[in-house]
């Protein structure tokens, strides 16, 4: 059965729990690492602690190259020409992509020393006919209530106070009753009141015209 390796794994170092593992994984940490980690003889007897210093120093050299990139123009600008400055930027990009690796495969080593066990990512299966390749996302299903929200339910007696008005509606209202005839006989009567004024005031003048005619005949 063959043994799964993560990507990432640096070449030359035997699979985990494989015989001479821990050999190969000393040699290639010690490579890695400035040549002065060779005279610390506890490093080699414990690989486990080679890792763990590999790895910070990895780290740190990581970090060192990032930040001698975004600083490079303001530090060597002046003495440089453009050309060499670019120069130094594409020597920066090649040694941190060497160091970022680098720093990956270290870690993986340690976590084998340290007895972690690596397993392929596990793929989906597919999923029998007619069931769709993407299920639903849960934010894309219909909540529960989501159709009916409280704002929209009917409050109670809110019916009744909506059909209420209707009912006023379909009674027609009975008009009250306004007593407009003493004012008719009110305008009648001054509208008359003039008018026998006038009928006297007639009779009156002629009557002295009939006793003048009768005179005169005579």
């Amino acid at each position: 059965m063959a043994v799964y390796l993560p990507p990432g794994w640096p070449t030359g170092v035997h699979p985990p729990g494989s015989e001479g593992f821990e050999r190969t994984a000393v040699a290639w940490l010690l490579d890695v690492v400035p040549p002065d980690y060779r005279l610390h003889g506890v490093l080699q007897r414990h690989p486990i602690a080679l890792a763990t210093l590999a790895r910070r120093h990895l780290a740190a050299c990581v970090e060192g190259a990032r930040q001698g990139y975004r600083t490079a123009r303001t530090e060597l600008g002046d003495v440089l020409p453009v050309s060499g400055v670019d120069a130094v930027l594409a020597a920066y990009r090649s040694e941190g992509h060497r160091l970022v690796t680098a720093a990956s495969a270290a870690d993986l080593v340690e976590r084998a020393l340290r007895g972690k066990e690596f397993t392929p990512p596990l793929h989906e299966a597919p999923g029998p006919p007619g069931q769709p390749e993407r299920p639903e996302r849960p934010g894309q299903q219909e909540r529960p209530g989501q159709q009916e929200r409280p704002g929209q339910q009917e409050r109670p007696g809110q019916q009744e106070l909506q059909e209420q008005p209707k009912r006023e509606k379909q009674q027609p209202r009975q008009p009250t009753p306004v007593k407009q005839q003493p004012v008719k006989q009110q305008q009648s009567a001054g509208q008359q009141q003039p008018v026998k004024q006038q009928q006297k005031k007639a009779t009156a003048t002629a009557a002295p015209a009939k006793q003048r005619r009768k005179q005169a005949v005579s």
